[in-house]
């Protein structure tokens, strides 16, 4: 007897879960009896599309439960089948898809058969529908809560950035009243019928200390822009 072939959404989610590359977006919990989506934007932004060709993080949750998935964990994204274990991949064969369009419309064609007045089937069930809402929500919550934690951290950003600037200004006074101080040293140097004289080599420790401070000043106007 031929052994069935797991379908290919169960092995490419076993294959996501199992590659220890990116445990910290998606692994398995502690005993291995589920997995969980530790960073669902993550997730479907860098890993769905190598292997189902979409980002939807929703679409991926509503295919789970197709297959019978349950989410087990209030606080975080942790589905659960059975058959679906860490090192027990030849199981997978045993995980069966709901078919419950087949079902509906087998049930609305011996409803229209004995004469019964039937409504269109629907889609998904009941159960689907409000996981599927609940997912949504889950989603919602997980961006929200991402997008105030950018805006704290841009926050925090933006007040280094000001600290810094003012303490580059500090630094530019500094400078400028160093260069103050020394010119006025140069004017009190000894003078000969009211003209200063130049002690030997001082003229060379003036252009240097010039240079020096001409070249600080730029370099902190740089790193102050």
């Amino acid at each position: 007897m031929r052994k069935s072939t797991p379908p290919p959404f169960l092995l490419k989610t076993y294959m996501l879960v199992e590659d220890p590359s990116t445990d910290d977006v998606v692994s398995w919990n502690a005993d291995g009896s589920a997995f969980v989506v530790w960073q669902p934007p993550e997730f479907a932004r860098d890993l769905l599309p190598t292997l189902f060709k979409h980002s939807n993080f929703s679409s991926f949750v509503r295919q789970l439960n197709t297959y019978g998935f349950r989410k087990v964990a209030t606080n975080r994204w942790e589905f659960c089948n059975d058959k679906f274990k860490k090192g027990e991949k030849d199981q997978l064969c045993e995980i069966r898809r709901r078919k419950v369009w087949a079902n509906k419309q087998q049930s609305a064609i011996n409803g229209q058969a004995a004469g019964a007045t039937t409504t269109p089937p629907l889609m998904e069930s009941d159960e689907d529908q409000r996981s599927s809402s609940t997912s949504s929500s889950s989603e919602i919550s997980t961006l929200v809560d991402e997008n105030k934690r950018l805006k704290k951290e841009n926050g925090v950003l933006n007040s280094e950035l000001v600290s810094m600037k003012s303490k580059c200004k500090e630094l530019l006074d500094l400078v400028a009243k160093y260069g103050h101080l020394e010119k006025e040293k140069e004017d009190v140097g000894p003078k000969l019928f009211g003209v200063r004289l130049e002690v030997e080599g001082e003229m060379e420790k003036k252009r240097k200390r010039a240079e020096i401070s001409q070249n600080a000043s730029v370099l902190l106007s740089q790193e102050c822009k």
